[in-house]
């Protein structure tokens, strides 16, 4: 009751909920790709790549919108550039690039004066969020989820199947770095709200569970979704209620959700299929 008298009178906790809401959904979203792609650890690297560019947007007092999107895409252009004119493999050209620019951005928050800011954008504060900040992630999720819906048979072709894309002549490299750039845009999306260490847990635990539930993409993007915004609500409430972590509360409540889909989840969960075995030694024996 306190936190819904509180969302009633308080407007700081009604833009939280909102942001907390719409974050849910964009993070949801693109996670379904990130994950169908096997790209977790891209996304990974996208998160800690947007510090530096957060930590020269407040040293030079613009928004830090500006700068954690060109290092984020700058980082992912890189990662590209690296496996593709090397013999060095995509997953180590990751972690190259992601530990030298997350090492870059604490060099510059250790240079700045004050830190309490930059100290909110690693592990989240949405109770603390701005109205720029909450009008910045509902442009940003606009863009993500409209492009999504434009886009979509392309991005659906060239995830579960590259090679027919390619025969189909779709751009196949092109429509990675577009998600990569949306990815960077979910991720400055939800610095407020959960943080750049805890962003990828938002990215991949809803739509993880989601994977759980259904063999369907479409049906997959709205159950990740929903689970998304459901994992916010709960987080922002405990956060609230017994003044914790937001960030690390949402992310726990979407580890809960996922742990719960992980055990009951029908055909895919973890005692329907001790079940399954054990009906199938019931009638072999």
């Amino acid at each position: 009751m306190d936190f819904i008298e509180g969302i009633i009178q308080y407007g700081f906790l009604q833009k939280a909920l909102l942001t907390s809401i719409m974050v849910g959904i964009i993070c949801g979203v693109i996670g379904c790709f990130i994950i169908l792609r096997g790209m977790a650890l891209m996304g990974d690297a996208i998160s800690h790549a947007v510090l530096p560019g957060v930590a020269l947007s407040y040293m030079i007092g613009i928004n830090f919108f500006f700068g954690a999107v060109f290092t984020g895409v700058l980082t992912a252009l890189g990662i590209g550039f690296i496996s593709q004119n090397s013999r060095i493999k995509n997953d180590v050209s990751i972690g190259i690039m992601f530990t030298a620019a997350f090492a870059s951005g604490i060099i510059l928050i250790t240079m700045m004066k004050s830190s309490t800011d930059l100290y909110h954008i690693l592990f989240g504060n949405v109770l603390a969020v701005r109205p720029d900040e909450m009008w910045t992630t509902l442009f940003i999720g606009i863009i993500v989820l409209v492009s999504i819906y434009v886009f979509y048979k392309e991005l659906l072709v060239s995830s579960f199947d590259p090679t027919m894309a390619r025969a189909y002549g779709l751009p196949v490299r092109v429509i990675h770095y577009f998600l990569m750039v949306l990815l960077t845009l979910v991720t400055v999306a939800s610095l407020q709200t959960v943080g750049i260490i805890l962003v990828v847990a938002m990215l991949i635990t809803p739509a993880s569970t989601a994977y759980l539930l259904t063999n369907r993409l479409w049906v997959m993007l709205y159950l990740s979704a929903g689970l998304g915004i459901l994992s916010s609500i709960i987080g922002l409430y405990f956060s609230y209620t017994y003044n914790l972590a937001s960030g690390a509360t949402i992310v726990l409540a979407a580890t809960f959700l996922f742990i719960l889909a992980f055990i009951f989840s029908p055909k895919q969960g973890l005692l329907w299929r001790s079940m399954k075995n054990f009906k199938r030694k019931t009638i072999s024996t």
